[in-house]
């Protein structure tokens, strides 16, 4: 049985990836080719649960449809951290040649049933039955551009939800 995190509610409010892909098309191309790494969508995922201190891991993304989701492995932190609390901090990795950064930060929604199937059809690594799959909504998205690594302070341009 899945669990949803405690702001299910709050967290399924938010925007998926295709609607800030239809507000912000720019930005949402950007922010996709900087996750892009090789033939792998990743990046580094923060998350927090309670009082505890944040933790950062690598992880796999992809885009399925009008979704941004992700895989957190069975009794892992993340995954108690994501059911939990749901509160996300997605980075890509930087190119030192030419260190562009985007940031996505929103909450986490569990998938399940025929959501979490479709999610992992095709996935880069075989998804166990209790490993969680989750779409990341969107809060925030943060783009900093720089032309080369000499170049200092990146500019920034963002997007936020409508609150």
């Amino acid at each position: 049985m899945s669990r949803v995190p405690t702001a299910a509610g709050a967290s399924r409010a938010l925007p998926g990836w295709g609607a800030f892909a239809a507000a912000e098309p720019a930005l949402a191309a950007t922010a996709r080719r900087l996750l892009r790494r090789g033939g792998t969508d990743e990046g580094l995922l923060a998350t927090v649960r309670g009082d505890a201190l944040p933790r950062i891991n690598p992880v796999i993304v992809g885009f399925v449809g009008e979704q941004l989701v992700t895989v957190a492995l069975d009794r892992s932190a993340k995954l108690r951290e994501l059911r939990d609390d749901g509160r996300f901090a997605l980075h890509a990795h930087q190119d030192p040649a030419v260190p562009h950064e985007v940031v996505l930060r929103g909450r986490a929604v569990e998938l399940t049933s025929d959501e979490r199937a479709a999610a992992i059809a095709g996935w880069a690594f075989g998804v166990g039955d209790a490993d969680g799959v989750f779409e990341l909504r969107l809060a925030q998205v943060t783009l900093g551009e720089r032309p080369d690594a000499g170049t200092w302070p990146p500019v920034y341009r963002s997007w936020r939800t409508a609150t």
